[in-house]
């Protein structure tokens, strides 16, 4: 396994004299396409809709335990990053922690999953979903990850996601008065004024 891990970055790994436009789609997608998740969060939690509201929470709480997950096998199990071995080319400063899994791509999986179980907002989560895509190779493409980081990710996020939304009658109703509570206390300025929905 871990030789076709190697095999499969060295493949998708940039090369030693990489293109700079290609390094800059790289950027944006490794660095800043991350963004889009909390973003996207917080616009479904400020729809007038409580059940936009609860999707946008189904969406954390998935993401929130996912990473939960990596952190526990971070430290159960340490997987070095390509340049600790060191095996390729490396284009992105990065932390050297454990490599396994992604929490990027934990983060982007468990919104497109999110969404991708909604009926409505499906078509948002195909995009999500491609924009993963995007930032799973671009990680590998700068040197900070192995393909087999993003493929356990995939599986841990996915698996998280779907148990979130199967149990979320039991802790949505209590989550979601809680968040409203806090949301009325905290801005309650901007919604006397009738910036912000209740």
């Amino acid at each position: 396994m871990e030789a076709l891990n190697l095999r499969l970055f060295d493949w998708l790994n940039a090369p030693a004299h990489a293109s700079r436009l290609t390094l800059d789609l790289a950027y944006a997608l490794a660095i800043y396409a991350i963004y889009l998740v909390p973003l996207l969060m917080i616009v479904g939690w400020l729809q007038r809709d409580p059940a936009r509201q609860r999707l946008a929470l189904r969406g954390l709480v998935a993401c929130v335990a996912a990473l939960g997950v990596n952190s526990v096998i971070g430290l159960a199990w340490s997987h070095p990053r390509p340049f600790m071995l060191p095996v390729g080319h490396t284009y992105l400063s990065h932390a050297a922690d454990s490599s396994f899994p992604s929490d990027h791509m934990t983060v982007i999986t468990a919104a497109a999953v999110t969404l991708l179980l909604s009926r409505e907002l499906r078509p948002l989560g195909v995009i999500f979903a491609a924009i993963g895509l995007g930032i799973a190779w671009s990680r590998i493409y700068l040197g900070v990850h192995f393909p087999l980081d993003m493929l356990g990710a995939l599986l841990i996020s996915g698996t998280v996601a779907l148990l979130a939304a199967r149990c979320e009658a039991y802790y949505m109703p209590a989550l979601h008065g809680l968040a409203r509570g806090i949301h009325r206390r905290l801005l309650a300025p901007l919604i006397a004024r009738g910036w912000l929905p209740r």
